[in-house]
């Protein structure tokens, strides 16, 4: 069909070419050194600042549990003091000087269980933010992997849009023709050229979209899009049932188990507050010397030890308020673990809905096209004959550039939404999409100052 047109007609040639734009789209890419979208991901995984951002708000975490296990360490302080000290008596005037210097220590023996507590809580945040880390590197790949179809979307948008102001253009030129020889009218000529007209308003329109994409890519990426690769499947990830891909949302979902370590920290909250009204036992000592403390010492070297006992008995009501408030923020901690658990559960759901929906979409999308491309050839060969005008051509045309689109745009929602549906079971991780990146171990941090007794540096040196 395409030669036999070709030989009459170039517009034929025109329409066959924007066709062929549409169905390769996503096709595999076999161009030389395409960047694909595992290297692109990678790129987000190690230099996107918001994934940054949220490793370092990690580190700042796990030094919640040093403070914590502060509690069962010694401190230890020491003074020093010097002066002059004029005396008057009895009419007659002395002076000495006076200098003394002490060391003290103190070390707590049973706190009412609040430094255990403390710990636990603060182990069960630090689990929490390593999941809430997890969440934030799954939206990036996301918002990385949506950047990327979208370029690729937005590209291809520009270039039917470019092919069908070629189109549209041809059409003018034969429109104008056929006036020149009396066989149009100058309605034709008009009509096309409106067309044009509209064809450029459209064109501008998708490269200022393709511009704002790339700029999206950049932000989320960090490096300019250019030729990228347009094979792009994650179906390989995609559960194949609604129920299978529920089941991992429970297993996987990282919002699950972030809030499920939540309602850890707050029950150890309570425990920890509850802690402050039960006695305090610690232990005490000092070493000091004195130098002329009075007219009639000249040295002292003083020593102690002691232990000490606080019972409390009234603090003003305000550590049993917040017990009380602890209590009501575990409840709250609780019930917000429900709600993660339904908002997971709905999120699968419509994830689900609209992979399907876009897979229907494409097969309706790819018949629509090869049935507008039928009839614009049709068309064509019928306006030769004279049963057909040229405004009919241009709405052949028109409804085939917009069945273009609308696949171009399924192709673009199917490979989203399969990300999305990964992303919302809780598997859209740097692991299981076998990333070519050194991965971020925060275990590796939290170990290095877990047991730290002193030092300021922080484990990467600053």
């Amino acid at each position: 069909m395409y030669l036999r047109l070709k030989k009459k007609s170039g517009l034929a040639g025109l329409l066959t070419a924007t066709a062929l734009t549409a169905a390769t789209l996503f096709a595999p890419s076999h161009a030389a050194r395409a960047e694909t979208i595992s290297e692109a991901l990678a790129l987000a995984y190690s230099n996107n600042p918001t994934l940054n951002a949220a490793r370092a708000e990690l580190r700042a975490v796990d030094e919640n549990v040093p403070q914590a296990l502060a509690g069962w360490r010694p401190t230890i302080s020491a003074a020093a003091q010097a002066g002059r000290v004029a005396t008057e008596t009895n009419g007659f005037d002395s002076y000495r000087n006076n200098a003394s210097i002490s060391l003290s220590i103190s070390q707590a023996l049973f706190r009412g269980f609040r430094t255990i507590n403390s710990t636990r809580q603060a182990e069960a945040l630090v689990r929490a933010q390593r999941e809430s880390l997890v969440s934030t590197e799954q939206d990036t790949l996301l918002s990385a992997a949506q950047a990327y179809v979208d370029v690729i979307r937005d590209t291809a948008l520009v270039s039917l849009q470019r092919s069908d102001l070629t189109f549209l253009r041809e059409q003018v030129r034969a429109a104008r023709d056929r006036f020149e020889v009396g066989e149009g009218a100058r309605t034709d000529v008009s009509q096309a050229e409106a067309r044009v007209a509209e064809a450029q308003a459209n064109l501008n329109t998708a490269l200022a979209n393709l511009n704002t994409s790339r700029a999206i890519y950049q932000q989320v990426i960090g490096t300019e899009a250019r030729n990228l690769s347009a094979d792009t499947t994650i179906s390989r990830l995609v559960p194949p049932s609604l129920e299978e891909a529920l089941r991992l949302s429970e297993e996987n979902q990282p919002l699950i188990r972030q809030a499920r370590h939540q309602v850890d920290a707050a029950i150890f909250s309570v425990k920890a507050i509850e802690g402050e009204l039960l006695p305090t036992v610690s232990l005490e000592g000092s070493l000091s010397r004195s130098v002329n403390p009075s007219t009639t010492i000249r040295d002292q070297n003083n020593a102690q030890i002691f232990g000490t006992v606080s019972i409390p008995i009234y603090q003003a009501g305000s550590v049993t308020s917040r017990v009380r408030q602890a209590k009501e923020e575990l409840g709250q901690t609780q019930l917000q673990l429900d709600v993660t658990l339904d908002q997971v559960r709905a999120n699968v759901i419509s994830a689900w809905g609209v992979y399907q929906a876009a897979e229907a979409s494409i097969t309706a999308a790819r018949a629509a096209v090869e049935a507008s491309q039928l009839a614009l050839e049709g068309v064509i060969e019928e306006q030769r004959v004279g049963q057909r005008t040229t405004l009919d051509v241009l709405d052949a045309q028109r409804e085939l550039v917009n069945q273009q689109s609308n696949l171009v745009t399924a192709q673009r929602n199917r490979i989203v939404g399969g990300y999305q549906l990964v992303s919302a079971v809780g598997k859209l991780d740097s692991t299981t999409l076998n990333l070519a990146v050194a991965q971020y171990r925060p275990t590796e941090h939290y170990e290095a100052v877990r047991d730290k007794w002193f030092g300021l540096r922080t484990p990467d040196g600053r």
